[in-house]
């Protein structure tokens, strides 16, 4: 058997204990009552930590791939995460996805890997001065903080999940764009590490991320969070490596157009799952009296 047939099957196990992760994290957030103390509760539900343990086991999968076959091969294949988590989010929650549903999850699945596929950035400048990160960076907080806001304000369960979600995909890219430099640190001794902001502003994006994460997760369903997080990764670290390190994507003319329609295919086809499904379960009233 072949490297690549390795990998492939490596990067599709990744995206299924991906999407099983974000299935049981998701259900043990959508247990917790809003005003509720949200991490001290995860952290006492195994459930939560089942889920933890399954974004471990997705992650050293996909570093195995990765180590078999190209970026270019193992990344879209991960984007099918989407397609096992929804099925399984439908299943456990006792509710059946509708056809509608599920030509939305394709359609953002082949968007997503068509952006990831054909954009494909080149290698740039991981250490760039801070003055080049200041005005980009900025623009991404005022997304975030936007974000966030719309999804603590009191509308439907799904715009806050999106929103939420949304938010925590941005704050995953902002850590993707500063790994490269991160990591180039750590072979120049500790002292040049704890004193970078670019590490810190990492570990800050990281566990505002996965707070966030959770907090989508809590406030409504699966369909509506997920494919918000997924896009919203790629986007923040493309728009971060051509704005900041001089990455540009491989593509012009036709390759480009191909590019935009992606995106544009990503961002209604997220919308429209954000407003498929209702969220269910034991929470599901609880967050409906918040909304309303």
């Amino acid at each position: 058997m072949s490297f690549s047939l390795v990998a492939v099957g490596c990067a599709l196990v990744a995206a299924l204990l991906f999407a099983c992760a974000s299935v049981a994290q998701q259900s043990a957030a959508a247990q917790v009552p809003e005003g509720d103390a949200l991490v001290s509760a995860l952290v006492r539900s195994p459930r939560w930590w089942a889920g933890v343990i399954g974004d471990g086991g997705g992650y050293l999968m996909q570093v195995v791939a990765l180590s078999l076959g190209s970026v270019m091969l193992v990344q879209p294949l991960l984007v099918s995460s989407l397609l096992f988590a929804l099925p399984l989010s439908a299943r456990f929650g006792s509710h059946r996805m509708t056809r509608a549903t599920w030509i939305l999850a394709v359609g953002l699945s082949v968007s997503l890997a068509v952006f990831l596929v054909v954009g494909d950035p080149t290698e740039g400048n991981i250490d760039a001065p801070a003055h080049e990160w200041l005005v980009p960076l900025s623009i991404v907080l005022v997304v975030i903080v936007a974000s966030v806001s719309a999804g603590l304000a009191p509308i439907s369960a799904g715009w806050r999940a999106l929103a939420l979600g949304a938010a925590a995909g941005i704050c995953y890219g902002v850590a993707v764009a500063l790994t490269k430099y991160v990591v180039e640190l750590l072979s120049h001794g500790l002292w040049g590490v704890v004193t970078s902001w670019q590490v810190w502003t990492l570990l800050v994006s990281g566990v505002v991320g996965v707070y966030l994460q959770q907090r989508a997760f809590q406030v409504g369903p699966l369909s509506a969070s997920l494919p918000a997080l997924t896009i919203g990764e790629p986007i923040a670290a493309v728009f971060l490596g051509i704005t900041v390190l001089d990455e540009r994507l491989r593509t012009d003319g036709f390759g480009l157009v191909l590019v935009l329609v992606a995106v544009a295919v990503m961002l209604v086809t997220t919308i429209g799952l954000s407003r498929a499904e209702s969220p269910t379960g034991p929470s599901a009233g609880a967050r409906s009296s918040v909304a309303s």
